[in-house]
């Protein structure tokens, strides 16, 4: 396993770009993947990457090396998900990624519950707001609110969750309801955003008598992580867009409230991505069956 493991390490490396990154992301030191790229490259006798000071660039002989590397974990992954067909004990480790207000309030407390019942799985969870590529990132499946941009990847649909403008009550005493969703293009509100790096301008889709329209809405605050809008929002900041399940305790106790009740949210689709040949994998389909099951039952009723 040894000269399997030095592969496997290999293609994070190439795929992260950096050394420290990749091992972080193995669950291994530096040292250790410093270790095996030099073992991998001994048993080649050739140089995988270009190592400086700060970069680490692949080497003609390691771009050839990859795009065979990542063929043979491939066929591996698909001979250990043939045997747990036959077996029908599935066994080996998914990666799963997550945004965070889905990751922190539906995923991560259903990730237990699936060990429990699959003893032989282990999950390793990443969760971010950032914009994910699964193939290039390694993962398994991911979580996912909206529309996905990459037309190669399935979809596997959870539920279609209804959102919700709202702000403090304080923020309504300050600058007041918005008559209509005109003025939250206007220096009358802030918006407050989430933003990733290359995310486009962002727009709020709104139902209005006329069908729905999109709402360019800009603001003092932006962030690419959602709990930080609901805290700023709560602090009187600004108006949030937001899946009623991520914010439900705080509409409940009051410390936020609706606006634009008559131009609501469109829902947004919450679903499990994966690419097609991952879900051949036993365990990638248990998974996502006990993860949807799950994460249905946790949705609030509306």
């Amino acid at each position: 396993m040894a000269y399997l493991d030095n592969i496997r390490t290999f293609v994070r490396v190439y795929e992260l770009g950096n050394m420290s990154a990749a091992a972080r992301d193995m669950r291994i030191s530096a040292a250790v993947a410093s270790s095996r790229i030099s073992q991998l490259e001994d048993h080649l006798n050739v140089r995988l990457f270009q190592r400086t000071t700060r970069l680490l660039n692949p080497t003609e002989q390691g771009n050839l090396f990859y795009q065979g590397a990542v063929k043979i974990l491939e066929a591996v992954d698909e001979a250990e998900a043939d045997i747990s067909s036959v077996t029908q004990t599935p066994r080996g480790t998914l990666y799963v990624a997550a945004p965070l207000g889905l990751g922190q309030r539906l995923v991560a407390p259903a990730v237990p519950k699936f060990k429990e019942a699959y003893p032989l799985i282990s999950i390793r969870l990443r969760m971010s707001d950032r914009k994910l590529d699964l193939a290039a990132e390694g993962l398994d499946a991911a979580f996912f609110l909206g529309v996905p941009e990459d037309s190669n990847l399935r979809i596997r649909k959870i539920a279609d969750c209804p959102r919700v403008l709202c702000a403090s009550p304080d923020y309504i005493r300050q600058r007041g309801q918005p008559k209509n969703s005109e003025e939250l293009k206007t220096d009358a509100h802030d918006c407050l955003n989430l933003r990733y790096p290359g995310a486009p301008e962002f727009q709020w889709p709104l139902r209005s008598q006329d069908g729905v329209k999109r709402v360019t809405v800009t603001g003092p605050f932006e962030s690419d992580h959602g709990d930080v809008l609901t805290n700023w929002a709560l602090d009187g900041h600004g108006i949030i867009l937001k899946p009623v399940f991520e914010i439900s305790e705080h509409l409940a106790s009051g410390r936020l409230v609706p606006v634009l009740a008559e131009e609501p949210p469109i829902p947004i689709q919450m679903a499990c991505l994966y690419v097609h040949r991952r879900h051949q994998d036993p365990k990638v389909r248990l998974f996502m069956d006990f993860m949807v099951d799950h994460i249905q039952a946790s949705l609030p009723s509306e």
